[in-house]
């Protein structure tokens, strides 16, 4: 294994990933908020002992592991969130997901999301053809918190409002074409979108702030306030409309 590319690492991880949670939930044994705790907890301590056999050298940042200031030194920070979407995970949903990431020089360079109960591993080195856009776009908004942002930029642009779980499995939801805009203003970390950032931009779509700025990865401050992910080709359109948001120059 340790002669796998980053990307092939990724991936594998994060489908070896998947299949853990999965167990540690057929288990049967507890469930509800204990059951997403323990899912974190046991797929977490897989991941970062992986990356520590096989990548020693890279930084490292989890959402289920203690940060440190070693990572800012690194050029190479391996990113990961163990089980986005630990609700969804817990109620034995669909719509979770696990995150492996690289991030290269503060840029979403390799990715992997796994969507476990889907049997699906999507990667940055594996883009795959858009399907063709439907005549009215379907926009995916948090399943238990819809931003005001997103239901008014639906508004304007005569979307289809898609309720959904976890920030990878909306992400990945305009990959897969099943969605063509994922608008997020409610705050989220650095490992809520690495990974489905960097598959997004591999599949062709456009990846930005809600300001049509970059992404930044492995900043001391690792809360990233939104994040924009669309066809390209809505991409002009949505920075316009954006509702309450001030473009970037």
């Amino acid at each position: 294994m340790s002669q796998l590319s980053d990307a092939e690492l990724a991936a594998r991880l994060a489908e070896a990933a998947g299949r853990i949670a999965i167990e540690v939930r057929r288990a049967g044994l507890i469930e509800g908020k204990a059951l997403g705790q323990a899912g974190d907890m046991v797929v977490n301590a897989f991941l970062v002992r992986a990356l520590a056999a096989q990548r020693p050298d890279d930084g490292l940042l989890s959402e289920e592991s203690q940060d440190t200031a070693d990572r800012l030194e690194k050029s190479r920070v391996w990113i990961i969130d163990p089980v986005d979407g630990t609700r969804e995970y817990g109620e034995a949903r669909t719509d979770w997901a696990i995150h492996v990431a690289l991030a290269i020089d503060g840029k979403a360079a390799i990715g992997a999301v796994a969507l476990p109960d889907l049997g699906l591993v999507l990667r940055s080195d594996c883009p795959s053809p858009l399907p063709p856009q439907p005549l009215r776009p379907r926009l995916v908004v948090s399943r238990t918190r819809p931003a005001a942002e997103a239901v008014a930029l639906a508004e304007r642009l005569g979307a289809e409002i898609v309720p959904m779980g976890s920030a990878g499995a909306k992400a990945m939801a305009v990959v897969r074409g099943d969605a063509e805009v994922y608008l997020h203003t409610g705050g989220q970390y650095e490992w809520d979108n690495c990974a489905p950032a960097a598959v997004a931009a591999a599949h062709g779509l456009h990846v930005s702030r809600a300001d049509g700025s970059p992404l930044v990865y492995n900043n001391r401050e690792t809360y990233l306030p939104d994040l924009l992910i669309c066809r390209a080709e809505l991409a002009e359109r949505i920075l316009s409309e954006m509702p309450g948001v001030k473009q970037a120059c």
